[in-house]
């Protein structure tokens, strides 16, 4: 069975819908739920120890992208996030789960929100199995967790939604 990793909230491709888009919160003009969609995935390499999940926006105009959500140390035994794992206390994520701090500036689901006009962009979310069973990502940034789970990782599978803005 190949590693992969799907959705109950989202087909690969497909955009997301509001109730995962960020909240009006935030002041960037969006006004969605800013809910973490669900995850779920299967077949993971033999050796898994943890697994990773990412969600980053490659076609942010930051010149580097946009880091959306970052949470390592799911345990082995995982299969799934639910539908809001990704709430700033951690509350809804399995326990030992360490959320990484976003490019918004503060651990937890961040959800898109694209300017105005832009193309739509993707969010891979992008599920890592890793080779150890906790990373020490204390004060690491999103770039820095990234790498370390990069280092780590077994196999990898990825899903995207896409979301944009029209003028």
């Amino acid at each position: 069975m190949a590693f992969a990793v799907t959705s109950n909230s989202f087909k690969d491709g497909d955009y997301l819908p509001k109730e995962f888009i960020l909240s009006a919160d935030f002041g960037f003009g969006c006004a969605g739920g800013n809910k973490s969609p669900h995850l779920k995935w299967s077949g993971a390499p033999a050796g898994t120890k943890s697994f990773a999940v990412t969600c980053y926006d490659p076609d942010a105009p930051t010149g580097s992208g946009f880091w959306h959500w970052l949470v390592v140390n799911i345990p082995a035994a995982a299969t799934e996030l639910r539908k809001d794992a990704g709430r700033p206390d951690g509350s809804n994520l399995p326990f030992g789960c360490v959320q990484v701090a976003t490019d918004f500036g503060s651990p937890g689901w961040g959800g898109p929100c694209p300017p105005v006009g832009d193309k739509p962009h993707r969010y891979n979310f992008t599920l890592y199995a890793l080779k150890v069973e906790r990373l020490d990502v204390n004060g690491a940034s999103a770039s820095l967790a990234g790498y370390m789970v990069n280092g780590n990782a077994i196999g990898r599978a990825k899903l995207t939604g896409k979301f944009g803005r029209r003028k």
